[in-house]
């Protein structure tokens, strides 16, 4: 009772932080990209609350319970480079081009509005999807801990998401990311020590754990083997993770759900800075939860099933007040991701889909809300129809927009040649290359191997299209190189007294990887082979 008290508080909370935030919404700017006057704190705390949902604490987590902690890991680390390399390389220059959703960018970039429908079209797709994996672990984890039915579950936790949402936008779910971000970022650092400490304590922990007879060589580079080795050959399962990690980089580089965020930074020095404390935050997070998830074996090494391992801990291994917290850190996660693709869903139909050139641009709100309550409604139905399946729906969802948008996102910032042809199929081609790959595999029984994945085939699909299409699409138009040209002038405004600031947080990225290696070394490699 007291879990389900804790969680509905929160619910409550964030429901009400979204009525008091509508009164800040006056206009379009506003409600899409919060005014683009986000801090170095919102962006950063919304940039990893969008993607950490329930997917990690309840999709990644069964991972590492179930034996493949440090392959985890290096997908982790890759994944998490995303926020930089995003940053770095698209985030900026999508900034500079004023645009309020990346489909609007893609039109303005090649001067076409097929792209700019097709980018729209390809992106509401791949969202709902991972709209739909996020509301189902949400919906679990409420079933679980109050023991209401998961169909009441769902249609409680889609009321609230759409709700906070539907009021405030941008503005809103920009801070509630942020607020949430700091729940389960506290839950993991409060929690995972004393599970630690519950299994013995360090070193004996992590020896345990390595040497645990149920789960032989659950803490190798490579994951476990024998009759529960569920991912194959080592081989194959640390291929796996590496192509995953990268795929999922470029996913953190290109998705809809980061890219937002860029849009919202008060200038892109500041988008820069937030996606270098969004990289350290998320792996050290990751890092120390993935550890925690494998110790609990040593522990209890039958929870059942694996993606309830981290509630079951906490709601058998902790006091009630840490529980609390935990529980309330995983709901933050699912609905923090789910209210970023719920916003990025309804910007995009109402303005991207909708011609609006003969209303006034403020009717932007009202469509945009209207498509919020449709699209609410559509994903409650669909998660009362489709049994939960998190990982999976999720990696799908995210390896298209890796696969789709990939190849044309980077070209269109750094190549003088790519064309509205080349970018328009490309999308369109990594985009079905991936769809139909994916039925193959899950429908049809039609197994790919690990490196031909198929996220491997959409990518290189889609780039082998965008070369074509250079090639045979025509010449670049005069509108597309003058766009091109201005986003890769400067902003103005930036001082050099900025630039040195931003140098200063890359300095602390290069200390906090060095941290990061000594911790894994002393914490991880040092007990197994010198103990």
């Amino acid at each position: 009772m007291v879990f389900t008290v804790g969680v509905l508080v929160s619910f409550l909370l964030y429901v009400i932080i979204g009525i008091i935030l509508t009164r800040k919404i006056r206009n379009v700017e506003d409600y899409f990209v919060s005014g683009r006057n986000a801090p170095v704190i919102l962006i950063a705390g919304s940039s990893v609350a969008s993607l950490a949902s329930t997917v990690i604490f309840m999709g990644d987590i069964s991972f590492a319970y179930d034996g493949y902690a440090l392959p985890l890991m290096v997908l982790a680390v890759l994944h998490g480079s995303g926020f930089v390399f995003g940053t770095f390389l698209f985030g900026r220059y999508l900034r500079r081009s004023r645009s309020l959703t990346l489909p609007e960018y893609f039109g303005k970039r090649f001067h076409s509005n097929r792209v700019r429908k097709a980018t729209a079209i390809t992106s509401i797709l791949g969202i709902t999807a991972y709209l739909m994996s996020v509301s189902q672990g949400v919906s679990l984890l409420l079933s679980q801990i109050s023991g209401m039915p998961y169909s009441v579950a769902v249609i409680i936790a889609t009321g609230v998401v759409v709700s906070f949402t539907f009021l405030s936008g941008a503005k809103g779910v920009l801070f509630t990311d942020t607020l949430m971000f700091f729940i389960f970022l506290v839950a993991v650092f409060i929690s995972i020590p004393y599970i630690i400490h519950l299994a013995g304590g360090w070193p004996t922990a992590v020896i345990n754990t390595a040497f645990l007879e149920s789960k032989p060589d659950m803490l190798s580079w490579h994951g476990i083997t024998g009759d529960g080795a569920f991912m194959g050959t080592p081989f194959e399962a640390i291929a796996w993770f590496v192509i995953m990690g990268i795929a999922w980089s470029i996913v953190g580089s290109v998705g809809p759900w980061q890219t937002s965020r860029y849009m919202m930074a008060k200038n892109e020095q500041v988008a820069l800075r937030g996606g270098i404390v969004a990289l350290i935050s998320y792996a050290f997070m990751l890092i120390i939860l993935h550890f925690g998830a494998a110790i609990i074996s040593s522990i209890n090494d039958a929870v059942d099933p694996s993606s309830h391992v981290y509630i079951w801990s906490a709601m058998n291994l902790m006091p009630v007040w840490m529980g609390v917290i935990v529980l309330s850190g995983i709901m933050a996660a699912g609905l923090s991701s789910a209210s970023t693709f719920l916003q990025l869903i309804g910007n995009s139909v109402a303005y991207d889909l909708i011609d609006h050139s003969d209303r006034p641009r403020e009717s932007l709100l009202k469509y945009s809300r209207a498509v919020m309550l449709i699209i609410g409604i559509v994903v409650l139905l669909l998660n009362l129809w489709q049994p939960p399946a998190i990982v999976w729906i999720s990696y799908f969802a995210a390896t298209l927009f890796a696969a789709s948008w990939g190849p044309a996102t980077f070209a269109s910032v750094f190549s003088k040649k790519v064309n509205e042809t080349g970018a328009f199929w490309s999308i369109i081609v990594g985009f079905l290359v991936v769809l139909i790959t994916n039925f193959l595999d899950t429908f049809m029984g039609i197994a790919f191997p690990v490196y031909f994945d198929p996220v491997i085939l959409g990518m290189i699909s889609a780039l082998i299209t965008l070369i074509l299409g250079i090639k045979f699409g025509g010449d670049v138009t005069a509108e597309e190189r003058e766009f091109q040209n201005y986003i890769l002038t400067p902003s103005e405004g930036q001082t050099q007294n900025d630039i040195a600031v931003t140098r200063k947080y890359a300095n602390v990225l290069i200390v906090g990887g060095v941290v990061l290696v000594l911790f894994t070394f002393v914490f991880y490699f040092v007990p197994i082979h010198f103990m």
